[in-house]
């Protein structure tokens, strides 16, 4: 009698149960993403939309998206990445560099002429952040980590073809080492955000600013400015900038097990590659909008090249020096990306 009790208070159970885990297996969930980017901007419609649509597809419509670009749901572009922190939304995808010197050793890959090639970089810099910064991002889920196409001068008012050119230029920079080498080239460097750019072109209060091509049209530059200077294209790239797209770390382990392997399917290194190279391949999109207008595009000779590397050289070596006081090794973090990134650049 106990015995025949006792398997009934189990079957119970079972059945008190089963109703939770199929409600589990069939979780659907919606997932709030925000950026700055405006939404007509190449990174939203080829990157970001792209992205959501591939793991709505993938979920079967289990996860979906609720996509805010331009700030949609409020704060700054400085606020994202605690945004996505706090919960306050779901998945961001922004700068780090936008605030200054809080993720110190994933700017190695900001520094100048690291770079040439957008999704090799972007590759490089997912592994060296597992292998060597494992605790860079530990507030968040990362999703992916990748970088843009090469950066450029664009002036309203004055062609750049040596450094003599930038002395005394009011220079927009997006990140804290980007802002020294414009410095270090004598042009006066101010910080700003993307979506700062136009009405500070517009007023004055810039000269020009250092961007990809890619992202000229969605702020404007092509029509606010005149000028723009490129580097050979077989040459590193003056700059370029780290972008992190993060989630919310109690969201996605409360996600199903299925569901969480579908987020985890499309993010990592192939993702974050993948986000790089479509970045960079919209370089050739924002050119064209600036060569329809007539204006002139300047490709800085070999030799003036080389004396950008020389006077921004300094840079590497404060920057190994601020991590050593900070605790790292700097000379091994910065050796470690330039090896990463030539090893996925073969």
């Amino acid at each position: 009698m106990i015995h025949r009790r006792s398997v009934l208070k189990a079957g119970a159970a079972v059945a008190v149960a089963a109703p939770s885990l199929s409600g589990l297996a069939q979780q659907s969930v919606t997932l709030k993403f925000h950026t700055f980017m405006a939404p007509q901007s190449n990174v939203w419609l080829t990157m970001h939309k792209p992205w959501m649509e591939k793991v709505e597809k993938e979920s079967g419509g289990r996860i979906k998206f609720e996509g805010y670009p331009a700030m949609q749901l409020g704060g700054t572009p400085v606020q994202l990445y605690d945004q996505a922190k706090d919960g306050v939304v779901d998945v961001v995808w922004t700068l780090p560099g936008n605030t200054a010197g809080r993720f110190p050793r994933i700017e190695v890959f900001e520094l100048p002429f690291m770079m040439n090639n957008a999704e090799a970089t972007s590759k490089a810099y997912w592994e060296y952040v597992q292998t060597a910064a494992p605790d860079e991002f530990k507030d968040t889920q990362v999703l992916a980590l990748h970088v843009h196409g090469p950066g450029m001068f664009h002036t309203v008012d004055k062609q750049v073809k040596t450094t003599a050119d930038l002395r005394g230029l009011k220079m927009r920079g997006p990140t804290r080492q980007s802002t020294k080498l414009l410095a270090s080239l004598g042009a006066t460097p101010v910080g700003m955000p993307l979506p700062a750019i136009p009405d500070a072109l517009s007023k004055g209060t810039i000269a020009g600013c250092a961007i990809p091509w890619e992202v000229v049209p969605s702020v404007k530059v092509h029509e606010l400015t005149k000028f723009h200077s490129e580097f050979p294209a077989n040459a590193p790239a003056l700059y370029t900038t780290t972008f992190v797209m993060a989630m919310n770390k109690a969201r996605y382990e409360g996600l199903a097990p299925d569901l969480k392997k579908i987020i985890d399917n499309n993010s990592g290194l192939a993702t974050s590659g993948w986000l790089g190279k479509v970045q960079q391949s919209n370089d050739a999109v924002g050119r064209k909008s600036a060569a329809d207008r007539g204006n002139t595009i300047y490709q800085i000779t070999t030799a003036d090249t080389a004396d950008f590397v020389k006077r921004s050289s300094m840079i590497d070596d404060e920057w190994v020096a601020d991590m050593n006081k900070r605790g790292f090794d700097g000379n091994k973090l910065l050796e470690t990306a330039k090896n990463l990134i030539a090893k996925h650049g073969k």
